[in-house]
């Protein structure tokens, strides 16, 4: 398609990226439903590994099958697909060029319990390459005291992608004994990591719909002096995306735990209406009835279209 006025002005707050990163990225805003559109619904499938199968595919037990997940997103209008090094090696080679693939190149598991979560280095940027992906996903966990090696991985990461001509995407996750359960999606919390990621040179940054609750006392004296919004998830959804340069970097926000139809819609219009750039939602899409979770991810499109 060509290309339109919106994915231009994104493609503009890369200036310095090659060709190759940069036709990847305009590949991932110019695919599916809402191409063009310079937003993006993701289908991701790492809840195997992150979570465990049982409670991860026997809701719908169609999806043990790695074929179910691809053909769901292709069929529904995603953007792009994302799984960890296995799942898209069972895959890729069937379906390749059909939908922009992303390689999670870090995954963890809740078979270890640990107070300061880091997860293991799982694929490669060759890896990707390899597989036709466009770009790789690396998750950060700020508020961990692994979170040093995290930054720096995939700040190494990141350059010999950007090299070979991938976008990253983070999935930029607060969690450690750092921060209070509830802390882990406070709206200064969310907006720092998105900042992070920002930082570090992520071009698509994942983040979890920030909750009405303030973790850091000196953030909260700001917010505080300085009258910032927040009572609302579309207030507090606005204040995540200017934390990443303004606006100028594509954050878009997880679907989370299941939920109801009603819940997910009226959560995806909150974020919309403050200035989201799409959903990356999972469990919420794939543990439904196949005709279900298409009916769902189409509305999803339809609220983020029309915002």
């Amino acid at each position: 398609m060509a290309i339109t006025d919106r994915v231009r002005e994104i493609l503009s707050w890369y200036p310095s990226d090659n060709p190759g990163t940069l036709a990847n990225l305009y590949r991932l805003l110019s695919t599916g439903t809402l191409a063009g559109t310079g937003k993006l619904v993701i289908l991701p499938v790492d809840q195997g590994f992150e979570h465990g199968p049982v409670r991860t595919y026997q809701p719908n037990p169609a999806t043990y099958d790695p074929e179910y997940h691809i053909q769901l997103a292709i069929d529904s209008g995603c953007n792009a697909y994302a799984a960890p090094l296995g799942q898209l090696e069972a895959v890729a080679g069937k379906f390749a060029g059909q939908i922009p693939l992303i390689l999670k190149l870090n995954n963890s598991d809740t078979l270890a319990k640990i107070d300061q979560p880091i997860s293991a280095l799982t694929g490669s940027v060759d890896d990707a390459i390899r597989l036709g992906c466009s770009a790789i996903g690396y998750t950060i966990y700020p508020g961990s005291s692994a979170r040093n090696r995290m930054y720096e991985d995939l700040r190494a990461l990141t350059a010999e992608a950007k090299q070979k001509g991938l976008v990253v995407v983070t999935w930029a996750y607060p969690r450690g004994a750092g921060l209070s359960k509830e802390g882990e999606t406070a709206v200064d919390v969310a907006a720092y990591a998105a900042q992070i990621a920002a930082q570090l040179g992520s071009h698509i940054i994942k983040v979890k719909p920030p909750k009405a609750h303030l973790e850091q006392q000196e953030a909260k004296k700001v917010f505080e002096k300085y009258a910032v919004p927040w009572a609302t998830l579309e207030e507090r959804t606005r204040h995540v995306v200017q934390s990443a340069f303004a606006g100028k970097r594509i954050i878009i926000f997880s679907g989370g735990e299941a939920k109801s139809n009603d819940e997910v819609l009226e959560e995806v219009r909150g974020l919309a209406k403050g200035g989201a750039f799409g959903s990356i939602m999972g469990r919420n899409a794939f543990q439904r009835p196949r005709e279900e979770a298409l009916v769902l991810l189409r509305e999803v499109m339809a609220i983020f279209k029309n915002a």
